[in-house]
């Protein structure tokens, strides 16, 4: 079950909060003051989409406009997205919780393959058709973008209109020519649709046709003159788009929990595998001055400690030393940990991986793809073994404990000989480890290679999924060695992937048949189902495994009216080139390879270098010194003592979850904390016991060591200022430097009961005039064990008929939950106990009732 689905799974007994979507820096708008609402949706749940980059790009690009809003939907959990269609409850934002029926415009992100039947179920939630035909203008318009589009078949005929390319030049356009739309007050779809259609990067499903020659569906043919190419959208130059410097920080545990900062776009390293290397180019890069400001804002406005640079290449960035140089000297004292997610093998110098020693790192990694120099050479990864070797143990001597490795299987021209060599750089790479007593793990991850439209290899046959897993299994055991960690991607969903990768529109009613056959989350494990896949090709009378074979250069493909700008000729060439293990330089570096994309006015390479704000640019010119970084000198450690609470939406975040959220407003709000030493330093905060989810609380507390002092009332309204809906600083003081949280007392809480309902007056009676009371509880240190209430219930009162005041004795590991407690009093059926709303009103050292303050648990049971 997703976070998101726990407001409805758990009944509240006040009137419904908003959870998710309180976050930090989310955008409500009234719809009633804008001319256009738009939902971005994500076909997966919250904590995979909440983070995506291209989402956070989109949502500030439309919310910045005074006349759009833009609002988040991701997929519920199959439980939840159950629960909803069973009670009638519509899929809504997250925003305004509107359902998505009523927005102008639903733009889903297609990112994966295997999320396409998630979008049929959104749709389904929504009480949309999921066809575009059957959808007229009391629906909404539905859209898409993103990598996927590149090839747009397979899922075309469920759109009015799908974005090739950048989105940001695009979907404004998209958006003024909707309002002149709705404004003129047209009547008629097909008229927006064909001013969509003339804006760069728009296709429009409705205006292209299956030939009905040609291989059934494999070549479209446009039926609106003038329309015969749809021309991919491409931003000449990143600093002059909206980029979001306060993006909206998630709840929860997403993937990609940091904030993001895309260094460029685009790459031309060139490998043949590679459909990312070719949709993106040409590579544009962002100046040094606006990374240091983006930084600089993203940081201040989310409280992330860690920070991403994100691009295709992370290490070929033209000016990416003095960056980290910048980052290094401003931020290394406040513990920022750097996450380079994408250099490559031979591009990192002593000197720059000396740089990242001096932040917290997070993990590394090398992609060698391919076993073999020989293989290596027919993908043109032009990295050699030796430069695996040094760039690993230069990651392990910097301080690195793991270094992940990528391989792929099934790559054109691979021999049983390639597949062995994976194990054998593998057990070479192992030996070359350092000798330490921790660290030096090697995670490797293998997935079988799966052609992608619009690249060198698009040609090229795919591997069965028998022959794959037969070699993966050989991996598997040569691998099972101490050290290494092996992981491989399942060879029938990657099987499914390129299916629908090379796929065209037969394979729209495949999907349909496919979610009706209960087809969700095909990505993952625990949910992909083989069989009920090849059930749906069967009903639509498709046979799959024909998306799959090698493909001869002369035949018509699915996405040939799609131009990347990346020509057919070059891609064939380069397909040839492989063949002769001949090697393709990158045009960075060297004369341009004629690839087609540039057309050297708007479409060019933009290198950093070029920028002239970057040829006089400082570190002392970005105004950067005086903020958080080495240039502040750390006073004396000061503990203070930070008592909050924790109610209404609150309620439902985890520990790991809340402290999270807490220590980021503590950074949004200027606190500098003192941190613990060595390769992870740590924030010094001590957090009590974790509370319940779904248990509110009036006396929450916790220490932490400040280096910069300052008056208590002031952290206390700073802090404040920065926390989400449901949690408050009620006090912050001095304590000793020993203080902690209470690990004995007595703890008093309030329980009322949802409306209707009352406790039995005679069962509590009969608890009270009980020599003893037993019960069972079940930890997990201690197991199943029987306990007497009576030694640990202090006082037990009932305040009305439907509200009871609890206290019970706490020590450390014994520790009994008071919802198992009142339900062996009053034998409260779990329906009921769910319901009931939970209150942690006071700590107390002693347990004696009469010394407790009675003022504040009155105040906490009918404030």
């Amino acid at each position: 079950m997703c976070i998101q689905d726990l407001d409805h799974i758990l009944p509240l007994v006040e009137k419904p909060s908003r959870y998710i979507g309180g976050e930090i820096n989310t955008v409500r708008k009234s719809g009633d003051a804008v001319a256009l609402s738009m939902a971005l949706a994500f076909p997966d749940t919250y904590e995979i989409g909440s983070s995506h980059f291209g989402m956070q790009i989109l949502y500030h690009l439309l919310n910045v406009r005074a006349d759009v809003a833009a609002e988040r939907v991701f997929a519920p959990g199959t439980d939840m997205a159950a629960h909803m269609k069973s009670s009638g409850t519509p899929l809504f934002s997250l925003e305004t919780r509107r359902p998505l029926s009523r927005f102008d415009i639903i733009g889903f992100s297609l990112l994966y393959e295997l999320n396409y039947t998630n979008v049929l179920m959104m749709l389904d939630l929504a009480g949309l058709p999921f066809y575009a035909r059957d959808r007229d203008l009391r629906h909404p318009l539905i859209i898409a973008g993103g990598p996927c589009t590149v090839n747009p078949e397979p899922v075309a005929p469920f759109f009015d209109a799908m974005v090739v390319g950048d989105g940001e030049p695009v979907l404004p356009k998209m958006a003024d020519a909707w309002i002149r739309w709705k404004s003129g007050g047209s009547r008629d779809k097909t008229e927006l649709l064909k001013t969509w259609a003339g804006i760069e990067g728009v296709y429009v499903p409705a205006f292209f046709r299956p030939d009905p020659g040609a291989d059934g569906c494999r070549h479209m043919v446009s039926v609106l003159p003038g329309y015969e190419k749809v021309r991919r959208a491409v931003a000449p130059d990143l600093d002059s788009l909206p980029f979001p410097d306060a993006p909206v920080v998630p709840f929860g545990r997403p993937v990609h929990d940091r904030l993001r900062l895309e260094i460029a776009r685009g790459c031309t390293r060139g490998c043949r595998f590679c459909q990312a290397g070719m949709i993106y180019r040409p590579v544009r890069e962002r100046s040094l001055s606006r990374l240091v400001s983006l930084a600089k804002n993203g940081i201040c406005a989310t409280g992330y400690d860690d920070l991403s640079l994100l691009s295709l290449s992370t290490g070929d960035y033209s000016r990416l030393l003095p960056l980290m140089k910048h980052f290094s000297d401003h931020y290394g004292s406040s513990r920022l940990a750097m996450s380079i997610p994408s250099f490559r093998a031979g591009t990192l110098s002593q000197e720059m991986m000396e740089l990242i020693r001096s932040v917290r790192k997070t993990g590394f990694t090398i992609a060698p793809e391919a076993g073999s120099a020989r293989l290596r050479s027919v993908i043109n990864k032009n990295i050699s073994e030796a430069e695996v070797f040094d760039t690993m143990k230069t990651a392990f001597d910097l301080g690195w404990q793991l270094v992940k490795l990528y391989f792929m299987i099934g790559l054109p021209s691979e021999t049983d000989a390639d597949v062995a060599g994976i194990a054998e750089l593998v057990r070479r790479l192992r030996k070359a480890r350092p000798r330490v007593k921790r660290g030096g793990n090697i995670n490797v991850s293998v997935a079988t290679f799966i052609p992608k439209s619009h690249v060198p290899f698009q040609w090229a046959a795919q591997e069965d999924p028998q022959s794959a897993r037969e070699k993966i299994e050989f991996l598997r055991a040569r691998l099972a060695v101490k050290g290494v960690d092996f992981k491989w991607q399942d060879p029938e969903t990657s099987w499914l992937e390129g299916v629908f990768a090379r796929g065209d529109r037969r394979l729209a009613p495949v999907l349909a048949a496919a979610y009706n056959r209960g087809c969700r989350f095909d990505g993952w494990s625990d949910s992909f189902d083989f069989k009920t896949w090849h059930g749906a090709f069967s009903d639509a009378g498709v046979d799959p495994d024909v998306f799959l074979l090698q493909i001869p250069f002369d035949a018509p493909l699915p996405w040939d009216h799609i131009d990347t700008g990346v020509s057919r000729e070059f891609l064939r060439d380069e397909y040839q080139k492989a063949i002769r293990q001949a090697p393709t330089g990158d045009c960075r570096h060297g004369e341009c390879q004629e690839c087609g994309v540039c057309d050297f006015d708007e479409r060019r390479p933009v290198n950093a270098d070029e920028k002239t704000r970057d040829n006089a640019f400082s570190l002392q010119s970005t105004g950067m010194d005086t903020g958080t970084g080495a240039a502040l000198r750390d006073g004396p450690e000061q503990r203070m003592k930070v008592s909050y609470t924790k109610l209404g939406p609150a309620r439902y975040f985890g520990h790991l979850e809340l402290a999270n959220i807490l220590l980021r407003a503590l950074r949004r709000a200027g606190i500098r904390l003192a941190y613990s030493g060595g390769y992870h330093p740590k924030p010094k905060v001590a957090f009590g016991d974790a509370l319940p989810v779904g248990m509110e609380s009036m006396c929450e507390v916790f220490f932490m060591s400040i280096t910069d002092p300052s008056d208590p009332t002031e952290i206390q309204s700073a802090v404040n200022r920065q926390l989400p809906e449901g949690l408050a600083v009620s006090r912050c003081e001095p304590a000793g430097k020993k203080a902690a949280p209470l690990q004995t007392g007595v703890v008093s809480y309030g329980i009322t009961l949802p409306e209707g309902t009352c406790f039995d007056a005679a069962a509590l009676a009969r608890f009270d005039s009980a020599t003893s009371f037993e019960m069972t509880v079940t930890t997990k240190k201690r197991g199943e064990r029987r306990i007497d209430l009576k030694s640990v219930v202090a006082e037990c009162v009932l305040e009305r008929s439907d509200c009871l005041r609890i206290a019970i004795l706490r020590e450390p590991g014994s520790a009994i939950r008071p919802s198992r407690a009142v339900q062996s009093i009053f034998a409260l059926p779990d329906t009921i106990l769910q319901r009931c709303r939970i209150l942690k009103l006071a700590e107390q050292c002693d347990a004696n009732p009469e010394s407790w303050n009675q003022c504040d648990i009155q105040r906490g049971l009918h404030g």
